[in-house]
């Protein structure tokens, strides 16, 4: 069986996910989704509030480990749990196959990506109606596994309190770049430069590298970012329900 990266869809209730992987790591990765989904689910279940809550829980120790870490995650950003839930998934997912041998794993869960790349990888953000479109972060390989989150206030089906066309977090992990990229997104409350400026700064705590937000017609930056470049951000090859 070829070692080359192939794309599959893996959809499960609101999770619809691309994985970019070897095919041999595809029904691992399906499982791995699923698994992480129903563990999830289920403690809503136990404590529906885990759900709803849009400020950090207390989370009982015998939690499932995802769940713990989405919590822990969102307590840092001070979000909701549940704004860390699709790159909670996508992490658990990627670091089932990197455990398995995979080098290079692309897992798109919604927008938000976390990736261990042997090969340079364009990720292009979708910023909507904005002026500002087509650009993109040219990663070079890299052995850790890293996260590329994206919150926004124009686009999509994902709460938001800000005005945001695209607040992207870069980070060690998924939990914390996805929560991390709705506090971002929610405190651009305007589009004016220093608001952006401001709220970028503010959402670079330990362990996220580098936040990029787009709102119209501006552009902020900050952190370690990689290379900025123009593409074509096609609405054709987004993970979107």
């Amino acid at each position: 069986m070829s070692a080359e990266p192939v794309r599959r869809q893996v959809r499960l209730g609101e999770t619809f996910a691309t994985v970019i992987a070897a095919e041999r790591y595809q029904e691992l990765a399906a499982q791995s989704i699923a698994s992480a989904r129903a563990a999830i689910e289920a403690y809503i279940g136990r404590r529906p509030s885990f759900r709803t809550a849009l400020k950090p829980l207390a989370i009982e120790a015998e939690a499932p480990e995802v769940v713990r870490r989405m919590a822990a995650a969102a307590a840092r950003c001070a979000v909701g749990p549940m704004a860390a839930v699709a790159g909670a998934i996508a992490q658990c997912a990627a670091e089932t196959l990197v455990a398995a041998g995979a080098a290079h794993v692309v897992i798109d869960n919604g927008g938000d990506i976390v990736l261990r790349i042997d090969r340079p990888v364009i990720v292009g953000i979708f910023s909507g109606p904005a002026r500002i479109r087509d650009i993109a972060l040219r990663f070079l390989p890299r052995p850790q596994i890293f996260s590329v989150c994206t919150s926004s206030g124009t686009v999509g089906h994902s709460l938001s309190f800000g005005r945001a066309d695209a607040a992207t977090v870069i980070a060690g992990d998924g939990c914390l770049a996805d929560a991390a990229a709705t506090a971002l997104g929610n405190r651009v409350q305007r589009c004016a430069e220093k608001d952006i400026e401001s709220a970028i700064r503010r959402s670079l705590l330990e362990g996220a590298r580098g936040a990029l937000v787009i709102a119209d017609d501006r552009l902020g930056l900050g952190g370690d970012l990689p290379d900025i470049v123009r593409a074509h951000v096609g609405t054709n090859i987004i993970s979107q329900g």
